[in-house]
């Protein structure tokens, strides 16, 4: 990383240029699990702020070997940690943007690039409002705030924040309330917090039969129509009507494959796959439980493996998510659902070891070509970052 980059990001008032940083960072082509720069370009930002930071590569086998960022200030409760991640998922096809997808290139206030989004436009709001929190007399404030930010989100998230997480607890690092910028909101900033997720329940099911010839289907045996047997008992499985925080959940049926090009060939075998986003009137294991007590209706021998990425959870409302609303309120005027809505985050993983929200950007444009953010947004979502940091810091003196 050029070092005129690294010092392009400060104002000359000592705060970070949030819009230069953004930049920077979407300007590292950090496709899942390359770094290329972007942990340099933060690490340097941070340590220019005081912050202590720990480089933390992981690996497993199988996997590449992910680099990680914890950075820490202060030593004291409360402890205040941003979450996120510098990783981000391929461009597709480049024909498809109108500018180079990690240009960073700013038109008509809006800042475009892989990333920008999803999330490394929060993670420049998260070190300017860090910067002005510190700047404006706060720095005498007697709790801990930190940084966690992987590169392994958007990729098996295996040797990310997982492993970051159980590294904090060993060195006494773990937070009070940790704040994941993930992108929230779907049309505006402001309309939405994140205070929990469902949880995801993958499944491949497999019907096994022998292959053989339409004309002597005697001498084989057809798996599909045992396939389709088992797939209606699914389909006519009720889960639940939602809960107070959480829509109903839902299955839903996302491949059918037999492999068969030939209109004289039965197959020997026929496999599905279908995933259950569910909420917290379950467990993967309660689900697995009850998925397989529904095949078992319908009489056909099967094979099912079973993945679940992540476990519903809830953050119930209180100080913490009072905080955030009460600074999106007082910097835009909206007040913001409390949602447990959409895919998984790592914050999936952060909840087994204290509180967590997510707020950040708007979402609408995240993982598609010409990925952006308006550039009031970035700067209302600093403002707001700030504000939160003020508010939390303030309950405990």
């Amino acid at each position: 990383m050029e070092p005129s980059l690294h010092s392009a990001t400060l104002l000359p008032d000592g705060l970070v240029d949030v819009v230069a940083l953004a930049q920077g960072l979407v300007r590292c082509p950090s496709v899942t699990p390359r770094d290329e720069g972007a942990l340099d370009l933060l690490q340097s930002v941070l340590e220019r702020l005081g912050f202590t930071c720990h480089r933390l590569p992981f690996s497993a086998p199988g996997t590449a070997t992910v680099d990680n960022l914890f950075a820490r200030l202060g030593t004291g409760s409360p402890h205040v940690c941003f979450a996120g991640h510098t990783d981000v998922v391929p461009v597709g096809h480049p024909e498809n943007w109108h500018v180079d997808p990690f240009g960073a290139v700013i038109e008509d206030g809006v800042l475009f690039g892989r990333g920008a989004a999803d999330m490394k436009g929060a993670i420049a709001a998260f070190a300017g409002a860090t910067s002005r929190f510190l700047a404006s007399g706060s720095q005498s404030f007697k709790g801990s705030l930190s940084f966690l930010i992987t590169g392994d989100e958007e990729g098996p998230a295996i040797n990310g924040t997982v492993k970051v997480l159980e590294w904090m607890k060993e060195h006494g690092h773990i937070p009070d309330m940790c704040l994941v910028g993930e992108p929230t909101n779907p049309s505006q900033l402001g309309e939405m917090i994140k205070i929990g997720r469902r949880g995801s329940f993958n499944a491949h099911l497999i019907v096994h039969g022998h292959q053989g010839h339409v004309a002597y289907p005697h001498l084989a045996d057809n798996p599909i129509p045992g396939l389709v047997r088992l797939l209606d008992c699914l389909g006519r499985l009720e889960l639940d009507d939602g809960t107070a925080h959480f829509q109903p959940s839902n299955l839903e049926i996302t491949n059918i494959e037999v492999g068969n090009g030939a209109s004289n060939v039965i197959p020997g075998r026929a496999e599905a796959a279908f995933n259950i986003r569910f909420n917290d009137l379950f467990t993967g294991q309660d689900l697995e439980k009850l998925v397989r007590a529904t095949l078992d209706t319908a009489g056909v021998p099967y094979e099912l493996d079973i993945h679940v990425s992540g476990e519903a959870f809830l953050s119930p409302p209180g100080p913490f998510s009072e905080a955030i609303t009460s600074a999106i309120k007082d910097r835009l005027g909206r007040s913001p659902s409390l949602s447990t809505t959409g895919g998984t985050s790592d914050a999936r993983f952060i909840k087994s070891y204290c509180t967590v929200a997510e707020f950040g950007l708007v979402g609408a444009s995240m993982h598609k070509s010409n990925e952006h953010v308006a550039l009031q947004d970035l700067a209302a979502l600093a403002d707001i970052y700030h504000d939160i940091l003020e508010k939390l810091f303030a309950m405990s003196s």
